[in-house]
Order: structure tokens, then sequence, then C-alpha cells
């Protein structure tokens, strides 16, 4: 397995082709846009320098991993010779049956196609092909090139063979791969959310301020990043995107989306990407702040 195609150019899509291609892998990254492939391209760039900077590789890997990257805007050319897909495009079901309809008559019949969808259905997304044995869930976690954690989905036809491989493959790539079954939310975000959401509940009901919340999960259980700035990071719309998802396919009260974070997406406030969530954020600074709205 040596060519490796990944759909969509966002943080994501970039952070995986960048992986992928710093460990000596053949990566065609596709993108409708392509003013958003030369901003993949920078940013991918931008930070490797931050790996030169810090040790963890030089120069001559820096260059050979951006000369493994070739960009695509048109999908047949860029998904032709694939050994395996990486679909990593808009969190949105339609827009994925679709791309993977296409991906099914563009690949040869031994081509992996894989989704690192957080939570759509591996069995429905593998229904829109011509071998669902062949479909996967490859979730990576945000920033790729530094998160260990790989999420592998089986959907209800994937094949062992073809979890086998994408297994040993996530290995390859010094990532620590787990297994899961294919139920709304997977592993990961079946309990990551549900906790995201009980902290915005716990500020919409005034039991504590933003970073009073974030604070006594940092101190407290020892995460890294409160909830509230977590949820911030992933985004806003992707967080309620995902309970939407929980909800539905449960169909448990305990998983609808907290009033707070509804009004929030509506209004444009979806975290960093926006500059506004939970925290204020300014580009170019690291200085991080409640936002207004949520200031005693």
């Amino acid at each position: 397995m040596n060519n490796i195609t990944v759909i969509g150019s966002g943080t994501m899509g970039n952070g995986i082709a960048h992986t992928f291609a710093q460990h000596g892998y053949k990566v065609a990254l596709v993108d409708v846009d392509e003013d958003a492939l030369k901003k993949a391209l920078q940013t991918i760039s931008n930070n490797l320098d931050r790996q030169v900077k810090k040790g963890a590789i030089d120069e001559s890997a820096k260059s050979a991993s951006l000369i493994n990257i070739t960009t695509y805007t048109d999908l047949k050319t860029g998904a032709a010779n694939a050994d395996l897909v990486v679909e990593a495009a808009t969190e949105n079901r339609e827009i994925k049956l679709n791309l993977f309809k296409q991906l099914s008559e563009i690949c040869g019949d031994n081509t992996i196609l894989a989704s690192n969808t957080s939570s759509i259905s591996i069995t429905q997304i593998a229904s829109a092909t011509k071998n669902p044995d062949k479909v996967i869930g490859m979730h990576f976690m945000n920033p790729v090139p530094v998160m260990k954690l790989v999420e592998v989905i089986r959907g209800y036809a994937t094949s062992d063979e073809v979890t086998k491989t994408i297994m040993d493959l996530s290995r390859k790539l010094d990532k620590d791969p787990v297994e899961v079954n294919d139920y709304p939310g997977f592993a990961a975000n079946r309990i990551l959310m549900p906790m995201i959401n009980e902290a915005i509940y716990t500020l919409f009901e005034g039991i504590a301020g933003v970073e009073e919340i974030d604070t006594v999960m940092k101190l407290g259980m020892a995460h890294p990043m409160g909830p509230l700035q977590l949820a911030d990071f992933i985004g806003l719309d992707v967080c309620l995107a995902i309970l939407k998802v929980l909800h539905d396919g449960f169909g448990n009260p305990k998983y609808a989306p907290c009033p707070l974070l509804v009004n929030m997406v509506a209004a444009g406030n979806l975290g960093v990407k926006s500059g506004v969530g939970f925290y204020q954020y300014t580009t170019g600074s690291k200085e991080v702040t409640v936002a207004q709205k949520f200031k005693c």
C-alpha cells in the first residue's frame, strides 16, 4: 500500500496528508477549491517547520514530506491509482454518500475506502458502494500529526482482512489504533460529547462559569484541556452535529444538545474557527480569554 488519496484539505485532511507523507507514502490531496489546497500545503509546511524547530525531524525530512504530496481538484484523477482513500470532507451524510458512490466507480475493487467521519454510520456509507467489505472508518484525532489515537470503525460488512490492514497501517504511521464497532458516536464521541454537553448545561444553568468549569476538569480530573475549551477547539457546529447523531440514533433524551449550544451555533459562534465560542481567540496570538458573553 503506497498510494494514498486524501479527500478534503481542511484541518483534518491536511493533517492526515501530512502524517502519511511524513511516513513515506505518496499522497494525492483532493479538494474542489484550488485556494484551499494552496492553504493546506502552506499549513503542512508550517507544521513541518515546527517539527524541525523542536528537533523531531530535519530539513531533509521536511522536504521529502512535501515532495510526497500532490494536489488535485479533480476527484477522478486524484483517486484513480489509490490503494487507500481517506475521506475527510465536510461532516455531512449526503456529501459523504455521494463521494463514496463516486469512489466506488473510480477506484479498483481492491482499493480500501476509509472515512474520517466522527459520527456518521460506516455501514450506511458502505451501502453506497459496490464493495462494502472494503469500507471502514479511520477516525484520526486533531491535531493529526501529534495525536496518537486512530479509532478504526468496522461497518456491518467490513472484512477481517481490511480491518487488519488498517490496524497495521495505523501502527506504521506511529499511531495507536483501537478497533470499535459501528454504532452512533462510535466509542470516542459517545463518551466525549455527553461530557461536553453536560459541561455546557453546567454553564447554561448558572452552576459555574467558563473558566471555573474547565479548571475543575483540568485540576480535578487531570484533563489537559477543559471541556468548554475543547469544544471550541473541535468546533461547536461539529459538537452539535455529533450530538444530533447520538440523539437520533439512540432516541435517548440524555443526548439532546443543550439549548445554549444550539443558540451559539445559530449565532455563528463556533469556537476557534470563528474566533469566538466559550473563549475569545485572536489570530496570531496564543492568548485566550473568556468570551465577553460569559464574563461576569
